[in-house]
């Protein structure tokens, strides 16, 4: 006979009552094994967003998530480091912030996903390069972090299957949108992962899940605590994303940019945060004498980039896949362009072919938007502002139609806004 019965649980929540380590372990366990139904769930998700949970309720559930796989013992001879983002419009940043962590020394088992709506997922990006495969066992994972220092891949099957199952009821329940959720979301499939350490680009801003700084400073403290209690080193950065990163929106023209980043070029916005995130996973990893901005001046983090390419097939020096139609949009008048808005730049790039509405749909290698200017850019009358590219030029009124009003020139330039706005330690 069962410990407890499911409508239980749901009621203690929907009154506000507090879950018991017990209520929580026996709740994810069962529901993993199909014991809870879909339709229990979905009311208890209901009553988690609802009611919320304390930080003790939060990181009982998300043990008990990380309790229901597997957990990777990663033995290296490096000390082991991890980032994760909430996700944004041009978010780029693991391609050259993976190999530039390695790059210094540490090793960076960075397992990703794929995009789903506005944002862009890692491993879209990387499977734009010919050959590169997402898909490595642990075995592999393991011997590519001892002999490059960096691996990025898809979670292997057996991380977080209760995360797994609750992830796609949330999607379908209007539940996403809440924090403990969230958390335990994300932290359950890091802390599984098995690094000592782990670092939160926490986004905020219109392109951002977070929409308000208050929010994404409550998701950052929630997580921090959440790893803390685990025993996994975890610092938080909270980071603008009301205009995308970089120039490049999509999968092939952001490991463009990202190879650029690599080579000692690109965006300063790009460089910046890569930068930011890299000292803070360096000290994490007890690194912090070395200087990850030389060490991406001196070359040594793109060579490890056609080393962690190259170790999972792809090819670091073959052609990027390139678009069938190019459409340009042009400066509306002479002035100083004052924004650019992140979300909408993020819907034109989906609508184009860059990203999906479902998980099962495909992806176009080439389809995205290229920003050729960015706030506080002087531009003329009829000057190219954006790029769309795509496959199907068919998508392209669509697309036009989110960018209606997506930008904005002035005779004044707009005030200058910090990149990184906060960070949140234990």
């Amino acid at each position: 006979m069962s410990a407890f019965a499911a409508v239980d649980v749901i009621r203690a929540k929907r009154d506000g009552g507090r879950l018991s380590d017990e209520q929580i372990d026996w709740t994810i366990d069962a529901y993993t094994r199909g014991d809870i139904a879909e339709e229990q769930m979905a009311a208890l998700a209901m009553a988690i967003f609802l009611r919320g949970m304390d930080s003790g309720e939060i990181a009982r559930w998300t043990g008990a998530m990380i309790s229901s796989g597997e957990r990777l013992d990663l033995k290296v001879s490096r000390p082991t480091i991890d980032k994760h983002s909430t996700g944004g419009v041009g978010d780029k940043i693991t391609l050259p912030l993976a190999p530039l962590v390695a790059a210094c020394g540490a090793a960076v088992p960075q397992l990703s996903g794929r995009g789903l709506g506005h944002t862009g997922g890692t491993l879209d990006k990387l499977e734009s390069i010919p050959g590169w495969r997402a898909s490595l066992s642990t075995s592999e994972i393991i011997r590519q972090l001892d002999e490059v220092g960096a691996v990025v891949c898809a979670a292997t099957e057996g991380l977080a299957p209760a995360d797994k199952k609750l992830y796609a009821l949330r999607d379908v329940t209007s539940t996403v949108e809440s924090i403990p959720l969230i958390a335990s979301s994300i932290m359950s499939k890091k802390i599984a992962e098995g690094s000592a350490g782990l670092v939160l680009d926490v986004k905020t801003g219109s392109g951002a899940f977070m929409k308000t700084v208050p929010q994404a400073r409550e998701l950052a403290r929630t997580l921090v605590e959440i790893g803390t209690a685990h025993g996994v080193a975890t610092t938080a950065l909270i980071t603008d994303m009301n205009v995308p990163l970089g120039h490049a929106v999509g999968n092939a023209i952001e490991v463009a940019e990202s190879v650029e980043v690599l080579r000692g070029g690109g965006p300063s916005d790009v460089v910046e945060l890569t930068v930011a995130l890299a000292r803070e996973m360096l000290a994490l990893a007890g690194l912090s004498d070395v200087d990850p901005a030389e060490v991406l001046a001196s070359g040594r983090a793109y060579e490890t980039w056609c080393r962690m390419i190259a170790a999972q097939g792809g090819d670091p020096e073959a052609a990027l896949p390139r678009p069938r139609y190019v459409h340009v949009v042009p400066a509306p008048a002479d002035g100083v362009l004052t924004s650019l808005d992140a979300y909408a730049v993020g819907v034109a790039a989906w609508r184009l072919g860059a990203g999906r509405a479902r998980k099962e749909d495909p992806v176009q290698a080439a389809a995205g938007v290229l920003c050729l200017a960015k706030p506080g850019d002087k531009v003329a009358a009829g000057q190219p502002l954006l790029e769309l590219h795509t496959d199907t030029p068919e998508a392209v009124p669509s697309a036009l139609a989110a960018l209606e009003d997506a930008y904005a020139v002035s005779s004044e330039a707009p005030a200058s806004a910090p990149l990184v706005l906060e960070t949140v330690r234990p």
